[in-house]
């Protein structure tokens, strides 16, 4: 008995040893789109205005970020969330604008904003729909990735809602074909001269037209790679791989190009019609020999989101390159938002794959669930850094009911950690105590710092200590006080000195300057805070 298309022996292996990983094709390759170099800076219609939106309010935003000098200081993305778009594709299968609520188009509303020196952001999900239930992009990644950057799009985010899972298991294959794209002309490379890896076994089939067949190849165990495909020119091929079916439940092969490039090949369930199936995918080919290995890379959830956001990524760097060529003007790049919610662990692949990535659940404007979301991603600075940050989600500041120390303290805390400053309150009717929160220069200047590292936690309590190095040599020190009561603390200049990721300057004395009042203080080795509850300190710590 064969179990997956996999023989007994090999099944028996898998369960009993630690089976040796075939593939490494994510954990070098850093994603570079030359945007993001700092985070992202905008405003999000969800947190406040969540399905009721339409192009004339988000116009009014855009004009609102414009007027109020929230653009001036920095705030450049107008991005639109779930519901702006119909149920319904167009007539060529893209989505289209809500019919009623967007009847301009969003190419209209894209000129429009841009008119006003701003740019705009869109929504989609890694999913069958999107978490409003409308059309999203999985198994659409090409297509929406291309209308996005042909209307325009300067930022993406791309939610997990209804998300399918690549399946781990892979098909039985006898052979592949490769073929000049448009040509009828095909060289079969049967799997008898392939190289095998891992639990990838060459077996006798009747089923076979070669009577050969190879298995094993199921969940990142084992690869079979064609070392020996000749063409006389670069250029795109048609890749056929041939299988014998066997199972009714649905596989996927990964195609890893020269160890470069990769493409997926899904198969669906499949009906004993016949014994054998092919199935398709176009390949990049160099002139003269080529590398092409086969395997299913997903050994767990965690295999299937990334690579799904890994290609979506793909797809978003091509369709700006194609649009920049087809109209002969400069490539506009897509900033990339994966909002994973942070259940696959994100930041250990998402510089791999895009801008920023989601460490957390969304986030409300409560207190406690906001310091949660604080919790879950001030352990992550060493994943942040140029252009891949970590995304704790957007600003609440001037939502629900946080009171101005909160506010204060929320902003601070965000920009400590490199977060995107997404605002997501109301710009037409934003007061100006709120404004004078999102719009401190001192702050902003930490968020943005050059360098791009995450503040580190240096003393943990109801009080944290946190300490940001910055690229002019200073450090920012934020003394975040989580619970209730006023509170004091302190930290001595030598624990900022020697520790090896902040590597604050020794000197014979110290300038503090508090990034909320300008207030300067001379000290020689002791910093100390006065905290209002839920409140923060932040300064910016200078060796003289």
């Amino acid at each position: 008995m064969k179990r997956n298309g996999m023989c007994p022996i090999c099944y028996i292996k898998k369960l009993f040893s630690k089976p040796e990983t075939v593939s490494n094709v994510y954990s070098t390759k850093k994603y570079d789109n030359g945007v993001a170099l700092t985070p992202p800076m905008g405003w999000s219609s969800w947190n406040t205005f969540r399905n009721r939106i339409d192009e004339n309010l988000i116009y009014d935003t855009a004009v609102a970020m414009k007027e109020s000098g929230l653009a001036d200081a920095g705030y450049t993305y107008v991005n639109l969330d779930d519901n702006w778009h119909s149920s319904l594709r167009d007539a060529n299968g893209d989505l289209q604008g809500d019919l009623t609520t967007f009847a301009s188009g969003i190419p209209a509303l894209v000129e429009k904003i841009n008119a006003l020196g701003l740019k705009v952001g869109i929504y989609s999900s890694n999913g069958t729909n999107t978490c409003e239930d409308l059309p999203a992009s999985l198994y659409n990644e090409r297509r929406d990735a291309l209308t996005f950057a042909r209307w325009g799009i300067e930022y993406f985010k791309y939610d997990f809602c209804h998300n399918i899972p690549i399946p781990s298991y892979a098909p039985i294959v006898y052979g592949i074909s490769v073929a000049k794209k448009g040509s009828n002309k095909a060289k079969f490379y049967p799997c008898t001269e392939a190289s095998l890896k891992g639990l990838a076994r060459l077996m006798d089939s009747k089923a076979s037209p070669i009577n050969k067949i190879v298995s094993g190849l199921d969940q990142n165990h084992g690869a079979m790679t064609f070392n020996n495909i000749v063409v006389e020119e670069s250029g795109e091929y048609v890749l056929t791989v041939d299988i014998v079916k066997k199972g009714r439940y649905k596989k996927y092969l990964m195609a890893y190009v020269n160890d470069e490039e990769f493409y997926g090949i899904d198969f669906p369930e499949q009906k004993h019609w016949n014994n054998t199936a092919r199935f398709q995918v176009v390949v990049k080919l160099n002139a003269g020999i080529n590398k092409i290995s086969l395997f299913n890379p997903i050994e767990k959830r965690a295999d299937s989101s990334m690579l799904q956001y890994v290609n979506m990524g793909k797809m978003l760097k091509e369709a700006t390159k194609r649009v920049a060529e087809e109209t002969g003007t400069p490539e506009k790049p897509i900033v990339f938002s994966l909002c994973e919610w942070g259940v696959n662990r994100p930041w250990t692949w998402g510089a791999t794959a895009g801008n920023l990535w989601r460490t957390t659940p969304d986030i409300r404007p409560i207190w406690p669930w906001m310091t949660m979301l604080y919790e879950r991603t001030v352990p992550l600075y060493k994943y942040a850094g140029v252009g891949s940050w970590n995304d704790p989600d957007m600003l609440e500041v001037g939502n629900g009911k946080l009171t101005y120390d909160e506010n204060m303290a929320h902003f601070s805390v965000w920009c400590m950690l490199a977060s995107p400053l997404i605002l997501g309150n109301d710009l037409r009717s934003m007061p100006n105590n709120v404004k004078e929160i999102v719009t401190n220069k001192n702050l902003i200047a930490i968020d943005q710092d050059a360098l791009g590292k995450q503040a580190k936690r240096i003393k943990k309590g109801s009080l944290d200590i946190l300490a940001r190095p910055l690229a002019d040599g200073s450090v920012a020190v934020c003394f975040f006080n989580k619970v209730g009561g006023r509170k004091s603390a302190s930290i001595d200049v030598k624990e900022l000195i020697s520790d090896e990721y902040v590597s604050l300057k020794y000197a014979n004395s110290y300038t503090l300057i508090n990034q909320w009042t300008n207030e300067e203080i001379e000290i020689t080795d002791t910093i100390t805070a006065n905290v209002a509850k839920h409140g923060v300190v932040v300064y910016k710590v200078i060796a003289k």
